[in-house]
């Protein structure tokens, strides 16, 4: 019985493992395919515009992250839409305005200044990875619990998100205990990531 019970509870454990290793490599692989798809458009807009995102400061960018969170939960709430970009391509201007808020913190000014495509992509891969990192970091502590959320709860996660933010510029950005501002961009740019991939998995959001 015993040696039964230690056979079962072996298996048991070697098909939990399996299913949990398969999933970080699914995660994993959709996790990039989202993330090159939002690179392609960032680099193919900074070879038509340049860098002109230069400029904006830290509150310029939380604002516009807002506008795109506020348009996907508007759409959720309506069923409907009338501007062409669907909620995917929202969520990758989050994606791209998140990177932009960690380039920016990480130059340190923000200034009309133009920069070679080159050293963009470099930054871009630089805070991407760093994103990935720390999406990988908190999947090991909490699980894929991700995939059983609601595409609509990260629109609202985002906006929370981004009150954090404006909080936190409000107070000279300083923190006592929590974390500061680019820790608040790396979760937009990873819930906006995963609603990317839930929409690729075909959840397209709550059925009420």
């Amino acid at each position: 019985m015993g040696i039964q019970r230690e056979h079962d509870f072996l298996s048991y454990f070697c098909s939990a493992t399996t299913h949990k290793f398969k999933m970080s490599t699914t995660t994993n692989i959709q996790y990039d395919n989202a993330l090159i798809s939002c690179k392609d458009i960032f680099i193919k807009k900074t070879k038509d515009y340049g860098t002109s995102w230069r400029c904006l400061r830290i509150i310029s960018i939380a604002d516009q992250i807002f506008i795109k969170a506020m348009r996907i939960r508007t759409i959720q709430e309506k069923k409907t839409q009338k501007v062409q970009d669907d909620i995917s391509a929202e969520f990758k201007g989050i994606v791209n305005y998140g990177i932009i808020g960690l380039i920016q913190l990480e130059i340190g000014d923000s200034e009309v200044q133009e920069m070679n495509v080159g050293e963009v992509e470099l930054l871009y891969s630089k805070n991407s990875d760093f994103a990935k990192n720390t999406m990988l970091d908190k999947n090991h502590d909490y699980g894929e619990a991700w995939r059983d959320m609601s595409q609509e709860s990260f629109a609202d996660l985002i906006i929370m998100k981004l009150a954090r933010v404006r909080q936190i510029l409000s107070n000279d950005g300083k923190t006592i205990i929590s974390e500061g501002i680019d820790a608040n961009f790396v979760d937009i740019i990873n819930y906006a990531l995963f609603g990317l991939i839930l929409i690729s998995e075909g959840k397209t959001g709550h059925q009420s």
